[in-house]
């Protein structure tokens, strides 16, 4: 059975859960029923016997008719036979009627001499290919015996004749059940094999764009609702994370290829140049290996940033609160130590849920950058922080209101910063790590000069 197919399975399962209701059920059904049939008639010949046998004990009755013919009469249900003293057997019958006589035995004999009225004598005993079930009833007085027999085989052709329906009923039943089970298994084994193919063409291939059935349809957004559609639903936004991811990857590749071929090529320029090292004056060869150095700062920069970005290492970090002023004075703290630059802190009691790593990243980025464009002889950065609002605020040169739209993408540089250092992926990681917190970025200019930058995010307390 491990080698067939879920509908088969589900097939002959239904099938035999159906084969073992009808078995218990049909069992019960026709033993209660042969039960009560068998026991009625038995109960309806006991109380025909009990009455004839009370009958003879009144007043003198006399069985026979004027012409010394029995006066009973045979049913369809019970026969009736005179039995005499010497034996002799007397049964009145119907004209056309096959004379059927009820078997005798010494016990019979018996009864018919007995001088008591109404004593009985049961048996059951067969004759003519019937079964009877057979009283003899003395008359008194020697005069004989009237015997009763009751047919049980009408009752047994009745109970076969409701055994054989029922278990047609039940073969009907079950074929209708294994019917079932194979229409229920096709319905959903045909998903499964259709999701079945979509995984092997994806692993075949590697493509990811293979419709995958029982997902959303017509772009819904909603599934068919049963564990197979939600499987679908489900396999269908994995091909949709996993074909989105493999996008990222290939823009992520080509954007820092493109973003490494810069400092790459400056620093295979220095080197070539290194080799007249000896024949450079001492300014050359302090500005080349000033040169040397920032590219060198840069390119590393650029590699730790594209690292964090392909690896997602701060998803190591577990959630917790983060208190928003103590995250905006440590910030503040190591750029004035980095950068020699003055940054205030206007913070209040702000807490929000999240990666402390990640959200001090998000701080910092910014800070970072205000550090860098800001005049360093000009008015202090500003952290301000108010109910899960960060603002990085500068006196730099601004935005340009174009620029404005696209300054969170990645290696996207403004006009007025791709002559300075850096690599365009610290504002747009700034914006994937707020969005993972449930938050949203912002950027604009200060109306009286300067830039600000930052994001808001859901608090905890304030």
């Amino acid at each position: 059975m491990r080698d067939w197919r879920l509908g088969t399975r589900f097939a002959v399962s239904f099938a035999l859960v159906a084969a073992l209701v009808i078995a218990l059920v049909g069992s019960l059904a026709y033993n209660t029923a042969a039960f009560l049939i068998r026991t009625d008639a038995q109960n309806e010949f006991e109380t025909t016997v009990q009455s004839l046998s009370r009958d003879l004990r009144g007043p003198a009755a006399d069985p026979f008719d004027g012409d010394g013919a029995p006066a009973v009469l045979h049913s369809q249900s019970f026969t009736f036979q005179i039995l005499s003293p010497d034996g002799g057997l007397h049964v009145q019958v119907r004209s056309g009627e096959k004379v059927q006589f009820l078997p005798v035995t010494q016990r019979d004999r018996e009864i018919a001499s007995a001088e008591e009225p109404g004593v009985v004598h049961t048996r059951e005993d067969s004759a003519g290919g019937e079964d009877y079930r057979i009283a003899s009833v003395s008359l008194g007085s020697g005069n004989g015996a009237i015997q009763i027999g009751q047919r049980l085989s009408p009752t047994e052709r009745m109970l076969d004749r409701l055994a054989s329906q029922m278990l047609g009923v039940g073969v009907a039943v079950l074929f209708g059940a294994g019917v079932a089970g194979w229409l229920v298994g096709r319905g959903v084994t045909g998903r499964l094999v259709r999701l079945t193919e979509a995984a092997e063409y994806v692993s075949a291939t590697g493509r990811l764009d293979y419709p995958v059935p029982g997902g959303d349809t017509a772009g819904t957004g909603r599934s068919t609702g049963d564990e197979v559609g939600r499987l679908g639903s489900a396999f269908s936004a994995m091909l949709a994370r996993l074909a989105g991811s493999k996008e990222e990857q290939r823009r992520l590749v080509q954007n820092a290829s493109h973003e490494l071929r810069t400092p790459l090529t400056s620093l295979r320029t220095n080197v070539s140049v290194m080799r007249r090292f000896d024949q450079l004056p001492p300014e050359g060869r302090e500005q080349l290996v000033d040169d040397l150095e920032g590219e060198t700062r840069e390119l590393t920069d650029l590699v730790n940033e594209l690292v964090e970005l392909a690896t997602e290492s701060r998803e190591d970090e577990q959630p917790r609160d983060v208190e928003l002023r103590e995250l905006a004075e440590r910030v503040a703290a190591r750029t004035r130590r980095r950068t020699g630059r003055e940054v205030s802190v206007d913070a209040d009691d702000s807490v929000v849920e999240g990666l402390p790593g990640a959200l001090e990243r998000a701080l910092s980025n910014p800070v970072e950058n205000a550090a860098k464009f800001a005049p360093e002889n000009g008015e202090p950065i500003e952290i301000v922080v108010r109910e899960g609002r960060v603002e990085v605020r500068d006196r730099g040169p601004g935005f340009d209101e174009q620029e404005l739209a696209h300054i969170f993408e990645r290696f996207y540089r403004a006009t007025s910063a791709r002559s300075m250092p850096g690599s365009g992926l610290g504002l747009s990681m700034v914006q994937d790590i707020v969005t993972g917190h449930g938050g949203e970025v912002l950027a604009y200019n200060r109306p009286d000069g300067g830039a600000v930058v930052g994001f808001r995010l859901p608090t905890q307390r304030s």
